[in-house]
């Protein structure tokens, strides 16, 4: 009888195990922690505004088809949303803000440039495709 208890424990811990390791995908995602998240599957996650059946625009998480090499599974904190400058409710994703110096002076200031690696790939890579 004690050898069946073993893969019956194994199991069952297995389906708690997995129950518990919860996948990212942006569109479950609360709109007030899409911007700078990352999905699962290494996409950047983006908040885009949508038309309702009412007219009413509304704010949606998706996923955009910009990967992340080094991350996934991410939400971003906010002591690096205020540490770099960023904008929780920014729509899609943009590199206007790099014209901004305040914006920049934010990012290359050593609280975010040394604590945030994720908002600053974004940003370097936004940089690099212009």
């Amino acid at each position: 009888m004690p050898c069946f208890k073993i893969p019956l424990f194994l199991f069952l811990s297995s389906l708690f195990l997995h129950a518990s390791l919860a996948e990212i995908i942006c569109e479950d995602l609360p709109n007030d922690v899409c911007a700078f998240a990352i999905a699962s599957s290494g996409k950047r996650c983006l908040l885009e505004t949508a038309l309702e059946k009412n007219e009413k625009e509304e704010y949606q998480c998706r996923t955009s088809e910009v990967m992340v090499e080094r991350m996934a599974e991410y939400i971003e904190n906010d002591d690096c949303v205020r540490a770099c400058g960023v904008d929780r409710n920014s729509i899609g994703i943009s590199s206007d803000s790099l014209l901004e110096p305040q914006f920049t002076s934010k990012l290359c200031a050593p609280a975010c440039c040394h604590n945030c690696p994720n908002i600053v790939d974004l940003f370097f890579n936004l940089a690099a495709g212009e």
